[in-house]
């Protein structure tokens, strides 16, 4: 059963596990250890299956837990070198990564994809396994051109749906924030995110997930019913966390 637990997105932090039978990899880890042990046990995940960790770019909401979770579950860390030069995990193995590279951990075939954001060199992850891709792309300004690809042959994706254009015009963050927020290696609004997944609609069976809800310039019911109404998407049919602390487990195939 390939199944992918969102243990938390946004802000406060970010982890994602993708799981196939025995074996799992994660994707960032943005919280503790203590905290993302309490949350893997929520959704029944064995830490041991668990092979390695993936990083997709330094920020603290990201890799905060990454040094900790890497030598308390002895699994290595992936990133590429601009990532790994721009954070400090203390002790852990690193296998180097290059973006539009792929690579294996165990049963998952893993490519690197660019993305647009104010890091060393960020990128997403598209994950193959069971005959299904999984695709995780937060934290970019845009999709670039690998990334609508991915997100076409997508059976499960989670795509940044981080802001609402009227929240965050009109809320109260400084304008330098709120036009880095907005700008091309900033982050998505849903408008925006809700355009890209309806241009790339390949798979109309695929599972998508919004991820990233800012918690100050969105709101999860804003976020789905944009997306909804630009896509013809059924509002059901969009999930997203409802809160922090919020975790979901989605089966992609039995």
């Amino acid at each position: 059963m390939l199944e992918v637990q969102v243990i938390a997105s946004g802000s406060d932090g970010n982890c994602t596990v993708i799981q196939l039978d025995d074996e799992a990899i994660m994707i960032d880890a943005g919280l503790s250890y203590s905290k993302t042990h309490k949350l893997l046990e929520r959704e029944g995940v064995d830490e041991s299956a668990i092979k390695a960790l993936l990083v997709t770019h330094e920020h603290a909401d990201h890799v905060n837990g990454v040094g900790p979770i890497a030598r308390k579950l002895g699994i290595p860390v992936y990133c590429n070198p601009a990532t790994l030069g721009s954070f400090n995990p203390g002790s852990v193995d690193f296998n180097i990564i290059q973006t539009l590279q792929r690579f294996k951990v165990g049963n998952f075939d893993v490519l690197p994809l660019p993305t647009l954001h104010d890091a060393a060199d960020p990128c997403a992850f598209t994950v193959s396994a069971g005959g299904k891709n999984i695709l995780v792309a937060t934290d970019t300004g845009r999709f670039t051109f690998p990334l609508r690809q991915a997100l076409e042959d997508a059976d499960f994706a989670i795509v940044e749906a981080n802001y609402d254009n009227r929240m965050l015009h009109e809320g109260p963050y400084p304008e330098p924030l709120k036009r880095r927020i907005a700008g091309d290696h900033g982050h998505m609004c849903n408008a925006d995110s809700a355009r890209e997944i309806k241009n790339t609609a390949l798979k109309p069976d695929r599972t998508i997930f919004l991820g990233h809800l800012s918690k100050h310039n969105n709101t999860p019911d804003i976020a789905r019913d944009t997306v909804a109404e630009y896509t013809g998407i059924k509002r059901y049919k969009i999930d997203c966390l409802e809160f922090l602390g919020d975790t979901r487990t989605v089966t992609v195939s039995r």
